[in-house]
């Protein structure tokens, strides 16, 4: 049986990077009054519909008239919307989605930065129809002496087990006045995104953008991208108190990272399915890479290729019908042409997770 499934695995390995046939441009640059399009993240609505939101950017730059946009899909991915601009404040940089869907009241939130100075929430109960009014909680989730600031950049949480069920989780980072190091952290909301609270940050600068994932036994893990190169490998950290504090990070040798945005994502708990993706290689955004773990991120298994050249930030989902879409940067000569998406099976998944008992 072991043998069966090898080659089922080198087979589909070789597929998803040789040619992902559903490769498909959801964000192309020098289109819709943007220039560039970048930082994906993506969620599933309650109907099943795929939001894929983004920064739309006048140029290449961190900077500047950047807004918030977005498009959707009603077929799993197949076909996309047209672009609908969900927050532009004129000259200001709107960035830093990091979107979540509400089971218990149905809406879509996104918290989002202005400036990467002040956060903002996003709402809509409509499936990204309509959106109110961003509101400013800066005040209820940075502290006096915090400068830089970013959300995400990836999809947020909810909690599904034991005494924080129900939490919204952003992942988020910021720096400390006088010191300009990036430190990862926390902030969560008890009463589905109406106020929000400051969670933890990790202990260790040189952190940076992280993403959450819950544990089979109610904990989280963070990971983050890592800004000390005596390892080219990715940060993680614990918490047991639903993101209230967190461990010491420690390097997690088996997820090789170029200094770049990665996603976790719980699949599922039973059977116990982690999903991680990043570019991994030592030094250059490329080789998008999935990882998958059946014991909390503890170890990663198997590693297949999602897509081999330039990709960089990336953010995935799963479909209503078990499968990934993976969502990621990519391009020719720099991973900044524009945002595309793929499609990974659940088979394939189901495969990896046998391969690695």
């Amino acid at each position: 049986m072991k043998i069966i499934i090898s080659l089922f695995l080198i087979s589909t390995t070789f597929l998803l990077k040789a040619n992902p046939s559903n490769l498909q441009d959801v964000f192309k640059n020098h289109r819709d009054g943007y220039n560039v399009f970048r930082i994906p993240t993506v969620i599933v609505a309650k109907s099943g519909k795929v939001l894929a939101i983004c920064e739309g950017r006048k140029n290449i730059m961190d900077s500047g008239n950047i807004d918030l946009v977005m498009k959707s899909s009603a077929d799993n991915g197949k076909t996309w919307s047209s672009l609908k601009v969900i927050w532009d404040n004129g000259n200001q940089t709107c960035g830093n989605p990091s979107p979540v869907f509400d089971k218990i009241t149905g809406d879509v939130i996104v918290v989002a930065t202005l400036n990467n100075n002040k956060v903002f929430v996003l709402r809509s109960t409509d499936e990204g129809n309509n959106w109110e009014k961003p509101v400013d909680i800066t005040s209820s989730v940075k502290l006096p002496n915090w400068k830089w600031y970013a959300s995400g950049p990836v999809h947020a949480i909810q909690l599904e087990q034991n005494t924080y069920k129900n939490r919204l989780i952003v992942p988020c980072n910021h720096t400390i006045a006088g010191i300009d190091k990036h430190i990862s952290h926390t902030i969560y909301s008890d009463d589905n995104g109406k106020t929000w609270q400051l969670g933890g940050s990790v202990s260790n600068e040189k952190t940076d953008e992280c993403t959450v994932a819950e544990l089979a036994n109610g904990n989280l893990l963070l990971n983050m991208r890592n800004g000390e190169r005596n390892l080219p490998n990715r940060k993680t950290s614990m918490s047991n108190n639903g993101g209230a504090t967190w461990t010491t990070p420690i390097f997690d040798s088996a997820l090789v990272d170029p200094i770049c945005q990665g996603s976790l994502l719980r699949y599922s708990f039973s059977p116990d399915i982690i999903l991680f993706s990043n570019p991994k290689h030592k030094k250059k955004r490329k080789n998008l890479t999935l990882s998958i773990s059946n014991n909390n991120g503890e170890t990663w298994k198997k590693q297949i290729t999602i897509y081999a050249k330039k990709s960089a930030y990336n953010d995935m989902v799963i479909l209503n019908n078990g499968d990934i879409l993976c969502i990621f940067e990519t391009g020719k000569i720099l991973p900044y042409a524009g945002i595309s998406a793929t499609i990974i099976k659940q088979t394939v998944i189901v495969e990896l997770d046998a391969f690695c008992k």
